[in-house]
């Protein structure tokens, strides 16, 4: 099979893109029992307080994106925040992160709430081996010449 330029993967080149300020909010669920639920809720684990955790690795995975998914670029970012919610199928995850920059944060949001939600099921894994992570997506982007982004539903 021939190997075509354009079908290699490569960085987008953003030289010619304006700086924006940039937001994407991203969310998550660690689907678990009631009763893991409570204990996280409660920070009552046997590891510790699992929410605070993954609020760090959340944070930091934000930061080191670039480090992970090889053709997002290196950005500065303004600031990462992620909150919980306890929800009946367990703990909720939405983070939103800012930059003003030439490419958007959406992979950060995303990242962000990935490894939250990773952390979590570290933490709460000898508890109950049953936890899903679902429903990571993008909910909001705005900035850039693309504008304002919303999921539907």
């Amino acid at each position: 099979m021939a190997d075509h330029p354009e079908s290699k993967a490569r960085m987008v080149d953003v030289s010619a893109k304006e700086v924006t300020a940039r937001e994407a909010v991203a969310s998550g669920l660690v689907a678990m029992s009631p009763s893991t639920r409570e204990l996280v809720s409660s920070r009552a684990l046997d590891k510790g307080d699992a929410l605070e955790v993954a609020r760090i690795a959340g944070i930091m995975a934000a930061k080191k994106t670039s480090e992970l998914i090889p053709l997002c670029h290196p950005i500065g970012i303004d600031a990462v925040e992620l909150a919980f919610e306890e929800r009946d199928e367990g703990i909720g995850i939405v983070a939103t992160v800012r930059t003003s920059d030439k490419t958007g944060v959406e992979m950060e949001a995303l990242s962000a709430v990935s490894v939250a939600a990773l952390t979590i099921y570290d933490m709460v894994k000898a508890t109950e081996r049953g936890v899903e992570i679902r429903e990571v997506k993008l909910l909001k982007k705005s900035g850039g010449r693309s504008g304002t982004w919303t999921a539907s539903g």
